[in-house]
């Protein structure tokens, strides 16, 4: 049983084009966890549509439609083992439209691997993409600076990507000098699980031991079991099966639960993690469960599992902590933009501007603030416009965390503060 190595979960993050999938492609492959005729048979396919680089790409990319476009959409759960964890790759799209699914995959993740191309270094989507990291709660990064064979090996160009990924991971409060920085090309397969000779001048640790080194993050597991609902099956001879990850808390066979903001409640029929069964499930599991008295209409993507002792909050309203990222102009009470918190999405009207922050210090700097605007702290009152389920982020941190979303683009990221129950 390979269960037996502590596990976490990577999200592998970017902008479009860096070469998340290769990567991705390129660690199962050299970690055994794809057999060689396979990726030979994806290469003899890619080579056939003129796509040659894409063979490792389309390990992860297994939609039909990704093959296609040669883009990532959705996030595919891909599982690896190093000598000392097994990882279960999140991979998360780079698109510009796919950013939703992207905050959905970051917001499952113990560390993230961002990488960036040298030949282009920081673009747009790595600026966006490490900002919501951060706000969604991932404190270790592992950087890959990719396609180092596209720039030459060069040292220099090495450097400066080095430089500037630095200098962002410092505006969003990462400590760049504790952050490992990787040399790769994930095509070539340089650096990955050990040194290439191509890059003589690092003399850094392989990917592959930049993962070994990653911390085991603290099991929430003596909070309250919180469950958000990613999807909901139905599967026939054993019912509704909702599918997610165990955020906080354990949950146990027999146990009775309740799912918010639906209300809908029964026994814990059984517990599977890759398909096999479990008597329990803590957090970090991606499992399915089913419900005793529990219908395919009671339970949807967005709702929250807890125990019926402790149901998760439904917030009536919310005092949240957000910094806005960016905005065309100005944003002030009454704008309803998306609200991304662990699975749900849901539209959210500003109730009041409450204190202007200096993001620098945290201190306030204007009360009641008529508006804000891009690279703006504040304070701010939220109202759903339907049920949703947050919490407090000094009580349950990984229900704490949320995007705003409008236009296409993530507005502000923030957490949540107090939640004034329904």
């Amino acid at each position: 049983m390979a269960a037996e190595k502590p596990h976490m979960n990577l999200a592998v993050i970017g902008h479009v084009d860096h070469g998340k999938s290769t990567f991705v492609g390129r660690l199962m492959f050299e970690t055994g966890a794809v057999p060689a005729h396979l990726i030979e048979k994806y290469r003899a396919e890619a080579k056939e549509k003129g796509k040659e680089s894409f063979a490792f790409a389309w390990v992860m990319d297994s939609l039909k439609e990704e093959r296609e476009r040669g883009v990532t959409i959705d996030i595919s759960h891909k599982r690896f083992d190093t000598d000392k964890y097994y990882f279960t790759v999140v991979d998360c799209p780079g698109h510009r439209d796919f950013v939703k699914n992207m905050i959905t995959g970051a917001s499952q993740a113990d560390a993230a691997v961002l990488v960036v191309a040298a030949p282009d270094g920081v673009m747009a989507q790595t600026k966006e993409h490490v900002f919501l990291s951060r706000t969604l709660g991932i404190n270790q990064l592992i950087v890959a600076v990719n396609k180092m064979d596209a720039a030459e090996y060069s040292e220099e160009r090495y450097n400066k990507v080095k430089e500037d990924v630095s200098q962002l991971l410092g505006m969003v409060g990462f400590k760049a000098a504790d952050v490992p920085f990787v040399p790769t090309s994930a095509f070539e397969g340089d650096n990955i699980t050990k040194s290439s000779e191509k890059t003589p001048w690092y003399n850094g640790p392989s990917l592959l031991d930049c993962l070994n080194d990653l911390k085991m993050p603290e099991k929430p597991d003596t909070l309250p079991l919180r469950i958000p609902v990613q999807d909901a099956y139905t599967i026939s001879g054993i019912g509704t099966v909702p599918v997610g990850r165990v955020e906080t808390g354990v949950m146990k066979k027999g146990q009775n639960v309740t799912f918010n903001p639906s209300g809908a409640t029964g026994e814990v029929k059984s517990i599977e993690m890759h398909h096999e069964e479990v008597p329990e499930a803590v957090p970090g599991d991606n499992i399915g469960w089913n419900v005793r008295g529990i219908g395919k209409n009671d339970v949807r993507r967005g709702d929250v599992c807890g125990p019926s002792d402790k149901p998760p909050s439904i917030a009536d309203e919310f005092t949240g902590q957000i910094v806005v990222l960016q905005h065309p102009s100005a944003i002030t009470a009454g704008y309803t933009p998306v609200f991304h918190c662990h699975t749900t999405q849901t539209a959210c009207t500003l109730m009041s501007i409450d204190k202007k922050l200096d993001p620098k210090t945290g201190q306030v700097k204007e009360e009641n603030a008529a508006f804000i605007k891009a690279g703006d702290a504040a304070i701010v009152t939220i109202k759903p416009t339907r049920p949703m389920v947050i919490e407090p982020v000094k009580e349950i941190p990984q229900l704490g965390r949320f995007a705003i979303r409008d236009m296409g683009m993530t507005i502000a990221a923030g957490m949540c503060i107090s939640v004034k129950q329904k």
